[in-house]
């Protein structure tokens, strides 16, 4: 098996993107003051994200997963992201069970 060195290069330069885009974030965070609305649009982000990673399954899947994404959006209103997310699993396992 033989590595391409093009493809290697695009391997190291999404690596190294990937690492300098995580390392910004809290880096910029310490030395841009934040205010308010600009904090409130930061904790919705990872609301957004968990509801744009389950939507797919909400509508190409069987009503135990739709269920379950309702549950898991609803829950993500007010609960920490582990928590909805526990609960998401959660009420999939269950209504399998039940047979929905």
């Amino acid at each position: 098996m033989s590595l391409d060195p093009a493809t290697l290069l695009a391997i190291i330069a999404m690596a190294s993107a990937t690492i300098l885009t995580r390392l910004a974030g809290p880096m910029l965070i310490r030395v841009v003051p934040i205010g308010p609305i600009a904090r409130q649009a930061l904790d919705a982000i990872p609301p957004a994200v968990l509801m744009a990673v389950i939507a797919p399954t909400a509508f190409a899947t069987g009503w135990a997963e739709t269920i379950a994404c309702a549950l898991t959006a609803l829950s993500a209103r007010r609960l920490p992201l582990l928590a909805s997310i526990a609960i998401g699993v959660a009420a999939v396992f269950v209504l399998r069970r039940v047979g929905l």
